[in-house]
Formats: structure tokens, C-alpha cells, sequence
């Protein structure tokens, strides 16, 4: 059964502005979609475990913070940055 993944809005204004100022905007707009199919599909084990229910994935050049509620299969994503290589 699929998770509903939610972008808090300072998160969805953060990925828009890294959108914006990217020199390869295809790349932020695959990686944001990747996010959220994984997210969708598997988000208790989806990247880098944190306290609680959060973790933090990276699919490059992005990472999100986020927290799953398996009782509510729902992810509500917190925050998005460009990541450093």
C-alpha cells in the first residue's frame, strides 16, 4: 500500500527556488520525482535514519528531511536542500 507523500509549503517554496537557480533544472525536477516515488512506496527505510520517525534521503543533488506516520501512511516532507558534493 502506497504512502501519501505532503510537502510542507516552506519546503515546496525551497525546492522551487532551487529549481529556479539551477543550472540544470532537469536534474532538481528528476530528483524531486524520485524522492517522491520512493517516498510513496517505502518511506520507513527510504535513506538515513534520524530520532524517531525522520530520516534523510539524497538523491542527487537533492536531499529532504521528512517523517513518516506509518499509522496514517502518510510523509510529510520538512525540508529540501541542493546538496554539496
Amino acid at each position: 500500500m502506497k504512502y501519501t507523500v505532503l510537502w510542507r509549503p516552506s519546503a515546496e517554496q525551497a525546492l522551487a527556488g532551487l529549481w529556479t537557480a539551477a543550472p540544470d533544472r532537469e536534474a532538481v525536477a528528476r530528483a524531486a520525482d524520485r524522492i517522491d516515488s520512493l517516498l510513496a512506496r517505502d518511506p520507513v527505510s527510504c535513506g538515513e535514519s534520524r530520532s524517531g520517525n525522520t530520516r534523510i534521503p539524497i538523491v542527487e543533488p537533492l536531499a529532504v528531511y521528512y517523517e513518516a506516520q506509518p499509522d496514517d501512511r502518510r510523509v510529510w516532507v520538512f525540508s529540501v536542500w541542493q546538496r554539496q558534493a
